[in-house]
């Protein structure tokens, strides 16, 4: 049960941080074909893209906010807080792509 859970919560916590690292990075290859500064864009896309890695490292907002409502009508405490950690966890993982990326380009 709690290898399930532990699995869950860093499949959250890398598929957020792989959205961001994968997509700033492939994102500002744009730069080169159109003569602009990469790491320039690379900080525009990374506050772009930082919400929507938030959405697919919990898997889209459906089911989150299902398994809540489940949770807190059927009394499964254990529910609400698992998608919590979650949650948090795709938090984490995007605001540490989004803080490498912002440091390595130069800062703000």
């Amino acid at each position: 049960m709690f290898l399930h859970v532990y699995r869950e919560i860093l499949l959250a916590f890398f598929s957020a941080l792989g959205v961001i690292l994968g997509g700033s990075i492939i994102g500002s290859f744009s730069a080169f074909i159109t003569q602009d500064s990469p790491f320039g864009l690379m900080r525009d896309l990374v506050k772009m893209i930082r919400m929507w890695a938030i959405v697919v490292a919990i898997g889209g907002t459906f089911p989150t906010i299902q398994v809540i409502e489940s949770g807190l009508f059927s009394g499964q405490i254990t529910a609400i807080i698992r998608q919590f950690a979650i949650v948090v966890s795709a938090l984490l993982g995007a605001y540490l792509g989004y803080w490498l990326v912002i440091t390595i380009t130069g800062g703000e």
